[in-house]
C-alpha cells in the first residue's frame, strides 16, 4: 500500500482586527505556545512563531491531510477564543479576516526561521504594511488593494 509523502512549508502572516496593538508582551509567550499546540493538534509542525503587538508570523511544516485554509481557521478561532476566555484583552479579541501564505523549500527553512524570530528588530526599520507588500511582490502574488489588511500606519 502506497503512502503519502510531502514537503510543504508555509509562512502564514495575519493581523489583529482593527490593527490594534492588543498582543501584549506579558502574555505573548503563552499565546505563542497555545497557537503551537493548535498547530500540533492538526498534525502540523511549527518551525517559528512570533506574535507582534498587531500581527503575527508563523512558519509551519504542513501535514497533507489539512488545507492551509482549515489550519488558519483553527488557529485564528481557537486562539481568539483562548484570549477572550483568559480576558487578557479588555475588549473582545479577534483576528482580521484573511491571511498571507507563502511557501518555501526545505533549503530556506533556516532563513525563514531567523526572519520570523527577528521580528522585533525587523520592525524597528520597516512597517508591517511595507513588509507585507514586499512579501506579496517577492512571491509575485496578484492582489487588489481593497482586499488587503486594514492599514493604520
Amino acid at each position: 500500500m502506497a503512502n503519502t509523502y510531502t514537503q510543504l512549508y508555509i509562512q502564514f502572516v495575519f493581523s489583529v482586527k482593527g490593527r490594534l496593538n492588543l498582543i501584549n508582551e506579558r502574555f505573548r509567550d503563552e499565546l505563542e505556545k497555545v497557537i503551537c499546540g493548535i498547530v500540533t493538534n492538526q498534525k502540523c509542525k511549527t518551525y517559528a512563531i512570533y506574535c507582534n503587538p498587531d500581527h503575527m508570523h508563523i512558519f509551519i511544516g504542513m501535514h497533507p491531510a489539512i488545507s492551509p485554509a482549515k489550519l488558519m481557521e483553527q488557529v485564528k478561532s481557537s486562539s481568539s477564543k483562548w484570549l477572550n476566555d483568559k480576558k487578557y484583552v479588555s475588549d473582545k479579541f479577534a483576528w482580521q479576516e484573511g491571511y498571507g501564505a507563502f511557501t518555501y523549500s526545505k533549503s530556506q527553512i533556516d532563513n525563514v526561521v531567523k526572519y520570523i524570530l527577528n521580528q522585533p528588530e525587523h520592525h524597528k526599520k520597516q512597517s508591517f504594511r511595507d513588509e507585507y507588500m514586499l512579501l506579496l511582490e517577492k512571491f509575485e502574488i496578484e492582489y487588489d488593494t481593497k482586499y488587503l489588511f486594514e492599514w493604520y500606519d
